[in-house]
């Protein structure tokens, strides 16, 4: 099973992009998901997970109020709506499953355990 991300690119500061990403089959539905970011020399940080169920989502600081997590359990997909982008938001961005059946959202790579490749977002100023 992979999870292929699309919808990166370049775009100018206060620009919108909506990542995407997809499984071939339905294992989305009963799992928490995640969004995860690496810009260059960093280390890979949370952005956003949504509940199995889309009922609750957790946002890290920098990007509430402009990046929106959703997710459509029967297409087995799950978003990132990225509104009002900035330079620092420039990073490869990955999704992730935490599969564990039902489970409270978590902050915590560990807790994932599918990955797909990442898709790049760079933002200029």
């Amino acid at each position: 099973v992979q999870l292929v991300e699309s919808g990166g690119g370049l775009v100018q500061a206060g620009d919108s992009l909506r990542l995407s990403c997809a499984a071939a089959t339905g294992i989305f539905k009963d799992y928490a998901m995640g969004w995860f970011r690496q810009a260059p020399g960093k280390e890979r940080e949370f952005v956003a997970a949504i509940s199995w169920n889309a009922i609750s989502t957790d946002y890290v600081d920098s990007v509430k109020g402009r990046f929106t997590i959703s997710r459509d359990n029967a297409k087995n997909a799950v978003y990132l709506q990225m509104n009002s982008l900035k330079p620092e938001d420039t990073a490869v961005y990955y999704c992730a499953v935490r599969p564990t059946n039902w489970a409270a959202l978590s902050r915590s790579m560990d807790d994932y355990g599918l990955w797909g490749q990442g898709t790049l977002v760079t933002v200029s100023s």
